[in-house]
C-alpha cells in the first residue's frame, strides 16, 4: 500500500513506535484513529508525499506500536500520545511540523496543538470535535448511537474479554456502522485492521485509550478550557456529513477552541479520507501549503 515508504521503529521510553515514512519536503504528521492503524492513510499519503516528508506511526500501542506492559489508563493520555509523537519527531531532525489526525488521532493532534503550540504550524481534525465537547453533548441518543465510547471505557477485563472473543467481527462491525460507503475501504487495509486487532495488546490498549477519554482527557479539557487556552495555529476541520459522530455544525465548537478554523462536511460517511480521498485532498492540499 506504501511503495517506496521506508518503516522504521523508534524506542520513546515507556513505548516503542512504528511508523512508516516516505517523500521530501516539509515534516507532515498523520496520526490515525480506532479501530484501525497507519494504514488508514494509504490513500492520501502518495499524493501528500510529493510535497511533504510524511510521517505515519501507529499511536501507542496500536498496529505494530507497543506501550506498557502493564498499562494503566494514565498512560493512555491524549497527553501522553503526543508527548510521544513528540519524542518520534525530535528523533526525525524535526522541531515544527503539521498535523492531520481523524478520529482518535485527532483527539492527540488537538492536544498536542495546545500543549506544544512552538511545535504545531497547521492543524486538520477530522471527524471530530475535542473530547469534552462530544462528552457534554452526549444525551441517550447519541449514548445509543455511539455506544463504543461507554462500552470500551468499562474496567478491564471486561471489553477485553468480550473482544477477544470475536475481534474481527467488532473492526467489520464498526466499519459497516460509521462508514456510508464501506466498500469503499480497500480489502487489503482491512486486513491489516484484522492482522493488529487480533493481538490482545492491541485490544487492552485501545481499550486504556477509551478509558482515558472519560477520565484522564477530560480533566485536561476542562483546565484547558477553565485557563482560556486556545489552539493557536490554523485549524482545518472536516467531517463526513453523514458518519453518525456529529449532528451539529463543528465549526462553531472548534471555534470556541481555536483563533483560526476553516473547513467543511464532505460527501462520506466517518473514514473521510478512505471513503472520500479526493475531496479530502482536495481540502487538505491548500490548506497545508
Amino acid at each position: 500500500m506504501f511503495g517506496d515508504f521506508e518503516e522504521t521503529r523508534i524506542d520513546v521510553g515507556e513505548a516503542e513506535m512504528y511508523l512508516r515514512r516516505g517523500g521530501d519536503g516539509p515534516p507532515l504528521l498523520l496520526l490515525h484513529g480506532y479501530p484501525q492503524t497507519h494504514a488508514t492513510w494509504h490513500k492520501v499519503a502518495p499524493e501528500l508525499a510529493e510535497d511533504y516528508t510524511v510521517v505515519m506511526p501507529d499511536l501507542r500501542g496500536y498496529g505494530d506500536s507497543t506501550g506498557p506492559a502493564d498499562p494503566e489508563t494514565r498512560q493512555y493520555a491524549n497527553r501522553v500520545l503526543a508527548r510521544d509523537m513528540v519524542a518520534v519527531m525530535d528523533s526525525l531532525g524535526y522541531d515544527t511540523y503539521r498535523i492531520v489526525g481523524h478520529d482518535r488521532g485527532g483527539r492527540v493532534g488537538y492536544r498536542f496543538a495546545l500543549d506544544h503550540p512552538d511545535r504545531v504550524k497547521k492543524l486538520a481534525a477530522l471527524d471530530i470535535i475535542p473530547t469534552l465537547e462530544t462528552v457534554e453533548r452526549m444525551d441517550h441518543e447519541y449514548a445509543y448511537a455511539m455506544y463504543h465510547w461507554l462500552f470500551l471505557a468499562q474496567p478491564h477485563p471486561i471489553p477485553e474479554t468480550l473482544l477477544a472473543n470475536e475481534p474481527t467481527f467488532y473492526v467489520d462491525h464498526l466499519i459497516d456502522n460509521w462508514a456510508v460507503y464501506p466498500d469503499r475501504l480497500d480489502p487489503e487495509a482491512i486486513a491489516e485492521y484484522h492482522r493488529c486487532f487480533e493481538n490482545e495488546r492491541v485490544i487492552r490498549a485501545s481499550c486504556e485509550d477509551y478509558r482515558a477519554g472519560l477520565s484522564v482527557d477530560l480533566e485536561h479539557d476542562r483546565a484547558s478550557r477553565e485557563a482560556g487556552d486556545r489552539i493557536e495555529c490554523p485549524v482545518l476541520a472536516l467531517w463526513g456529513d453523514a458518519s453518525g459522530t456529529v449532528d451539529f455544525d463543528p465549526l462553531d465548537v472548534w471555534e470556541e477552541w481555536a483563533t483560526s478554523v476553516s473547513g467543511r462536511g464532505l460527501s462520506c460517511g466517518h473514514f473521510v479520507m478512505e471513503e472520500a480521498p479526493d475531496a479530502t485532498l482536495a481540502e487538505l492540499e491548500p490548506f497545508l501549503a
